[in-house]
């Protein structure tokens, strides 16, 4: 047997720092080109990095998940990612923090942590099919916050807040469960081996396409489309597809049961879910076969930043809320070589990120 464990969490950081470039890549550069059309970085990146790191989240819980006491030491490490979170909410990045969606999603996995791989991914595929729908029908009613979460919501409105993380916010974690379910089933499988490897990577394909098929037929020959441009009023230049293929912001108008078929980005539909689910383990297969393929050293930057994406995500935040960002090109190259370069010394030097190690002494220092 060649060496499981690193080849499995050198591919799954990998994973990792491709799921942190991207999200990366869709703060920084703007979302239409000159000529009013859609960057690639869009096309690519958007709503799958976001995805990607909920799955991969997921994963990184199955892995750790069987040593005694894991279920109180998730839960502080939750608060730590729960409590960055909340702070980077304060500061005018331009960017929607995901880190306290993030930490919930840490406490409602807690009950399933001990589940099979079997029965976790028909909770997730159950999750992605029936909760959209649910907070489709009941999303009206309830409250949300015009800001990112954060510390001053948390006091002034938090009624506002629990409905925003839950329901209503950019990263429903009701729905996103649906990610995080499913990687937890992955990190119940054997990730070390090649066949696991190339079945996430096909089957992860397989399932993005179907989804996205389903979604063409339904808004297309299925009339969707056309029922959807009924209810909504087109700004100058703007079509109908702009509108439905755009960025929805974490749910879909609820002006026509029809939305529920499309499969933008962040538009948290079953088919969005779907999709994105099947592009995160596509990437994680990817990935993994990398990881088997090519010598640590060559992968060593990017594993790097994939080991501690929790600190290298609150320095992008806190850079963009101090910068211009006049020249996103520059801005955006400039974080990923600075960030290779200090995950890589750092890494070599002290071992887990700053704030990586700080969660680890809280969750392993408050059991003790």
């Amino acid at each position: 047997m060649e060496q499981q464990p690193r080849t499995r969490l050198t591919g799954v950081d990998l994973a990792r720092a491709v799921a942190l470039l991207g999200m990366m890549a869709v703060h920084v550069f703007p979302p239409q080109t000159a000529d009013g059309g859609t960057p690639w970085v869009f096309t690519v990146f958007s709503g799958r990095s976001a995805a990607l790191f909920a799955v991969l989240a997921g994963v990184g819980l199955a892995l750790g998940a069987p040593r005694a006491g894991a279920r109180a030491s998730i839960a502080r490490r939750a608060s730590i990612v729960a409590v960055v979170g909340l702070l980077l909410g304060e500061l005018p990045s331009g960017v929607a923090v995901i880190l306290a969606y993030y930490a919930l999603l840490f406490l409602l996995a807690l009950p399933v942590l001990g589940r099979s791989a079997r029965a976790l991914a028909a909770l997730s595929l159950a999750c992605a099919v029936v909760v959209p729908v649910l907070l489709f029908v009941a999303r009206d009613g309830l409250p949300r916050a015009d800001a990112n979460p954060s510390w001053l919501l948390l006091f002034q409105a938090p009624g506002a807040l629990l409905s925003t993380l839950l329901v209503t916010g950019y990263y429903p974690v009701l729905a996103w469960s649906a990610y995080l379910l499913a990687g937890l089933a992955v990190g119940r499988l054997a990730l070390g081996e090649r066949r696991t490897a190339v079945g996430l990577l096909v089957g992860g394909a397989l399932l993005a396409a179907g989804a996205s098929a389903v979604s063409w037929l339904l808004l297309g020959p299925g009339g969707g489309r056309d029922a959807i441009a009924r209810t909504v009023d087109l700004e100058p230049g703007q079509s109908v597809s702009d509108v439905v293929d755009g960025n929805q912001f974490g749910d879909v108008p609820t002006t026509t049961g029809w939305w529920l078929a499309v499969d933008s980005p962040h538009s948290t539909t079953p088919l969005d879910l779907l999709h994105t689910t099947g592009t995160s383990l596509a990437v994680l297969g990817a990935a993994l076969l990398l990881a088997r393929a090519l010598r640590p050293a060559l992968l060593a930057p990017v594993t790097a930043a994939g080991a501690m994406t929790l600190t290298l995500y609150a320095v992008h935040v806190v850079v963009l809320s101090v910068t211009d960002g006049d020249d996103p090109a520059r801005l955006y190259w400039a974080q990923v070589v600075a960030f290779s370069a200090f995950a890589l010394v750092w890494a070599r030097a002290v071992g887990r990120g700053p704030l990586e190690a700080l969660a680890h002494l809280v969750a392993r220092g408050l059991r003790r």
